[in-house]
């Protein structure tokens, strides 16, 4: 079993659309291990997204990360990195597969409603970030 954290951006908060979000991922064979609401400061935001901070879109990202409140989610499952991977769809919705969630319900490159672990390393950083041991049930 691999995890992998995904965030239902500002974007997605707001058009109430988590439950939808979700329902993909676990319908897809994933398992929601931990979940919870957040308003990410300016700060918090910065450094989740450490990575980006020489691209010109880090400001913009960190600002909008930071403009309301998100869910995070650990998801647990088998290829759970590609699969919400592959359920997201491309960065920019323009170029994203038909049904998947950035497609379906995505506004732009920035306001796409949801963000996923790209890869192992960047999970087992980005799970911690958000969530200790006792907030995961497996």
């Amino acid at each position: 079993m691999e995890r992998t954290l995904s965030i239902v951006k500002p974007d997605g908060v707001k058009k109430n659309i988590i439950g939808e979000v979700i329902k993909r991922f676990e319908k897809n064979g994933l398992k929601v291990v931990g979940l919870k609401l957040a308003n990410l400061s300016k700060k918090e935001a910065e450094g989740f997204y450490a990575v980006h901070k020489s691209r010109p879109f880090f400001e913009s990202l960190t600002g909008f990360m930071s403009s309301g409140p998100v869910a995070l989610m650990v998801l647990s499952g088998d290829n759970a990195i590609k699969k919400v991977r592959d359920l997201m769809g491309a960065t920019d919705p323009k170029n994203a597969a038909p049904g998947t969630i950035r497609k379906d319900f995505a506004d732009s490159i920035e306001a796409n409603i949801v963000h996923g672990s790209d890869g192992p390393d960047t999970a087992a950083f980005e799970i911690p970030y958000f969530f200790n041991a006792l907030e995961i049930f497996e």
